[in-house]
C-alpha cells in the first residue's frame, strides 16, 4: 500500500516568564509551521516537553490550538504516560476533540517491562478509549526504554482491527523502520528525521514526524514536493545536512533558540528544567542554522 507522503511537525512547546504554557506562542508558532508547508502537527512529544507538562496543561494547550483554527483533522498530539490513567485521559480528550489521532508512547518508567505489559496498557487504553481512536505507537526506545516490536504491533492490530494508525519511530535505526513497514504496509510508518525521508517513502512509509522540522518545515515540505524529480537528491541533502547542524547542539533547547532567531522573540528559546536553554558558546551554531533556513533575515 503506497501513503501520501507527509510532514508533522513535534511543536516545541513555549513557556512565559514563570514557565507556564504560553498559549499565545504556541498557537502562533503552530500556524507559522503549517504556513511553512506542513501537513500537520504533532505536539506533545519529546521535542514539545512533554513530560515535563501535566496532564491539565497538555489538555488546555490542545484546546488553544483547535480554538485558535487549527483543524483537529491535522493533530496528532501525544498522549502516553507513565501511568494508565493519565493516558487514558489524555487520549479520550484528544479524541473527543476530533484529532487524527494520538501519538501514544508505551508506560515508560518500570524497566524492564514485558511485551506482555506493554501490550496489557494500550489494551486498557483502547478499551477506554472506545470508538474513534486512532493510535499511533511510539517507539523511542533510547528515551522510553520500552520497545514496540512487530510483534506487539501484530498482536494489537489482530486484537484490535482498525485502531492502529501507525507508528512514529525514533529509535534512528533505519533496519527497524524498514521491517515495519515490510510488515505492516497498511498503517502509516513516519521516521524521526528526515534524513531519512527519502528511504522511507520509496520504502512504503508514510513520511516523518521530525524535531528539526520546527526549524526547516518549508525545506522538509519541498523535498516532500520533489520526491521522484530531479530535484530529489540535493533537497534531500540540503534537509539532511540542516538535521545534522540540529543534532550538534542540545536538541530541543537548540531548536527552541533557532526557532527564537526566526520569530525574532527570545521568550521562544525558555525550556523548562531539567532542561537547559542554550547560551553563547551555541550561538555561532543557531545563527548558521537559522540563515541556511531563513536566510540573512533571520535574527534578533
Amino acid at each position: 500500500m503506497t501513503h501520501t507522503p507527509r510532514l508533522f511537525v513535534p511543536l516545541i512547546t513555549p513557556f512565559a516568564a514563570d514557565l507556564s504554557v504560553d498559549l499565545p506562542r504556541l498557537t502562533a508558532v503552530a500556524q507559522r509551521m503549517l504556513d511553512d508547508g506542513a501537513d500537520g502537527l504533532a505536539p506533545f512529544g519529546t521535542t514539545s516537553e512533554a513530560t515535563s507538562m501535566s496532564v491539565e496543561e497538555r489538555m488546555a494547550a490542545l484546546e488553544a490550538l483547535v480554538a485558535a483554527g487549527i483543524a483537529p483533522s491535522c493533530l496528532i498530539p501525544g498522549t502516553g504516560c507513565a501511568a494508565l490513567p493519565d493516558t487514558i485521559r489524555l487520549t479520550k480528550h484528544a479524541v473527543a476533540l476530533g484529532v487524527r489521532g494520538t501519538l501514544t508512547l508505551p508506560p515508560f518508567f518500570y524497566k524492564p517491562v514485558s511485551e506482555e505489559g506493554v501490550f496489557d496498557s494500550y489494551a486498557r487504553v483502547i478499551e477506554a478509549v472506545g470508538p474513534g481512536l486512532r493510535l499511533f505507537l511510539y517507539h523511542i526506545p533510547q528515551m522510553s526504554g520500552v520497545a514496540i516490536t512487530v510483534t506487539l504491533i501484530g498482536r494489537l492490530m489482530e486484537a484490535f482491527p482498525g485502531v492502529v494508525a501507525g507508528l512514529k519511530d525514533s529509535s534512528g535505526n533505519w533496519e527497524n523502520t524498514a521491517a515495519i513497514i515490510a510488515a505492516f504496509p497498511q498503517i502509516e510508518t513516519y521516521s524521526a528525521s528526515e534524513a531519512l525521508l527519502s528511504k522511507n517513502v520509496a520504502a512504503g512509509g508514510a513520511g516523518c514526524i521530525s524535531a528539526s522540522a520546527n526549524v526547516n518545515a518549508h525545506g522538509i515540505a519541498a523535498l516532500i514536493r520533489g520526491l521522484g524529480t530531479a530535484e530529489e537528491g540535493k533537497l534531500q541533502a540540503d534537509a539532511a545536512a540542516i538535521r545534522s547542524l540540529c543534532e550538534k547542539l542540545p536538541l530541543i533547547p537548540g531548536v527552541k533558540a533557532i526557532v527564537a532567531r526566526r520569530m525574532q522573540d527570545a521568550g521562544y528559546a525558555r525550556v523548562r528544567p531539567p532542561l537547559v536553554a542554550v547560551g553563547q558558546d551555541h550561538s555561532d551554531a543557531v545563527k548558521k542554522v537559522a540563515t541556511l533556513s531563513y536566510g540573512e533575515s533571520a535574527s534578533v
